[in-house]
């Protein structure tokens, strides 16, 4: 008999069923002749995850905040960085929406050692969203933004940067004067939805020197997708010109991958999912930079080179 009893972390079961010989059981079951199992690796990560030498709080602003699992994935991706970086990972999710229905509530923002903005699709929470990333780069907060955290974070240094009056998404507003954001060509003769979006993983090239580089060590990584709508190139030259700094990009250099802000203490957003690949004990580049970031800034340490 084997008893999966409660724990304070899942990353501790595998440890509690193997104690009890759940792995000695399964092999003798299959008929596998296995030596003695070595979770060095994976004790350490649990033991930092358990017994954290430190901890920071992290404010995700989406629009399925009433329901956290629709993050789960990019949680256990900040769980992962927070292992990487021995400290605990705090989590507040927090309606976008809020931040329009109450806009003096931004200032809470500054509670947290970080914000991220996550995915999401259509206008709800959008201007919230917007509202968050604007505090954020303005206050020099560690900023992460992924998929539609990217698109948002592009719209708002567009609007309040480069001064493009209702700058948007065409998603979001088909009538925008300024399309920052808009559907990619090969999307426009789609109908039928579902799995018809930019899906699986592309090869992303990323530019020498910037923190995205310093991140990954790689001129070249493979990372997942999953959108519609991209930054549209007619914009790039206002946008990159004010400031902003799109250090990566596909192979054939049409469509923007990372967007980072140099002066800031960290400020990166990605087009794709780094959480798709993150695992524990090898957590994702831009999520354990992210987390280095808010852990480092809290401890009043220099800001992260990553190189």
């Amino acid at each position: 008999m084997f008893c999966s009893y409660n724990a304070e972390s899942v990353y501790q079961v595998p440890l509690i069923l193997d104690k009890q010989g759940m792995g000695d059981f399964i092999c003798q079951r299959f008929g596998y002749t296995c030596g003695p199992p070595d979770f060095t690796e994976w004790k350490t990560f649990v033991d930092a995850l358990v017994k954290p030498e430190h901890e920071v709080k992290i404010a995700l602003v989406g629009k399925y905040a009433g329901l956290s699992d629709s993050y789960v994935s990019m949680s256990e991706a900040l769980r992962h960085a927070g292992g990487a970086n021995k400290a605990r990972v705090y989590i507040t999710y927090l309606e976008a929406e809020k931040f329009e229905q109450n806009p003096e509530c931004i200032t809470d923002l500054k509670n947290y050692d970080g914000i991220f903005v996550p995915y999401g699709f259509g206008p709800r929470g959008t201007e919230g969203k917007m509202t968050a990333v604007k505090f954020a780069r303005e206050n020099d907060i560690p900023f992460l933004g992924i998929c539609y955290g990217f698109q948002l974070a592009t719209i708002e240094f567009a609007r309040n940067v480069c001064g493009l009056k209702d700058a948007n998404s065409t998603e979001i507003n088909p009538n925008s004067p300024h399309p920052v954001i808009d559907l990619m060509p090969e999307q426009r003769g789609i109908e039928t939805k579902g799995a018809t979006m930019r899906l699986g993983a592309h090869k992303v090239i990323l530019e020498k020197g910037t923190m995205a580089y310093g991140l990954y060590k790689a001129e070249e990584v493979y990372e997942r997708h999953r959108h519609r709508f991209e930054v549209n190139l007619e914009y790039l030259e206002v946008l990159c010109k004010n400031g902003l700094v799109y250090s990566g990009k596909s192979s054939d250099g049409r469509r923007m991958e990372t967007l980072e802000i140099p002066n800031k203490y960290f400020f990166l957003a990605s087009q794709f999912h780094g959480e798709f690949k993150s695992r524990p004990g090898r957590p994702s580049p831009e999520y354990y930079g992210f987390i280095k970031a808010c852990l480092n800034k809290k401890m009043g340490k220099a800001k992260p080179t990553f190189s």
